[in-house]
């Protein structure tokens, strides 16, 4: 059985691949304003479940052709800040820079949405979907540190403008909850939904590497 990741999230790769998994990635195209604008006043909570389960679902066509009997996982992460916002990637320096300013020295909730449709015979057999809430506490990085990693163009990208194993590592003072599921995808939510839908994460482990 294949396991498909639907995000094109260099670090969940990464995550996976340290966790023994070497995914299939299969990029999603989702179109997320389009989708939260479908849900009628969702909670931040069905929002990150309701975007990771229209990834997944969204990349069915495409590989059950290809991957007949394969796991899809879809992610998505949204960090809801001290002040009641939530919101997802900032797109730009000066959105980057205004939630810098506006949580450093504070703490935020990152909420992570996962979702999985299991393949059989390229037919869907069980879906599973949920999320969890991680506290991220933001230290207070100085005028010259907040311009140098604006510069990189790293938190443009990643949600909530932030990395905790990136160059915004350096200016999170602690994480209280599942680390990996600020990293973009929880391993042990993703375990639990894949029991769910009836596979062992074990069965999908890659053979260990040895020297």
């Amino acid at each position: 059985m294949r396991f498909v990741l639907a995000s094109a999230s260099s670090a969940r790769l990464s995550v996976l691949r340290s966790a023994g998994i070497e995914p299939l990635v299969q990029v999603s195209g989702v179109d997320e304003d389009a989708v939260a604008a479908a849900l009628p006043d969702p909670s931040p909570a069905e929002l990150v479940s309701a975007l990771a389960q229209a990834k997944a679902e969204a990349v069915v066509a495409d590989i059950a052709a290809a991957e007949p009997n394969a796991v899809i996982v879809g992610c998505d992460s949204m960090l809801l800040m001290a002040h009641g916002e939530i919101v997802g990637k900032p797109g730009t320096r000066e959105a980057a820079a205004k939630r810098w300013a506006q949580n450093a020295g504070s703490s935020g909730e990152l909420l992570t949405g996962h979702a999985i449709v299991r393949l059989r015979d390229g037919e869907i057999s069980a879906r599973a979907q949920g999320h969890l809430s991680t506290t991220v506490r933001f230290g207070e990085p100085t005028e010259a540190e907040l311009d140098a990693y604006l510069e990189t163009g790293e938190p443009l990208h990643v949600a909530g403008g932030f990395t905790l194993e990136g160059f915004g590592g350096w200016f999170i003072e602690g994480v209280d909850g599942d680390p990996s599921s600020v990293l973009g995808i929880s391993l042990p939510l993703t375990r639990k939904l894949l029991a769910e839908v009836g596979v062992s994460v074990v069965t999908l482990w890659s053979a260990p590497h040895t020297e």
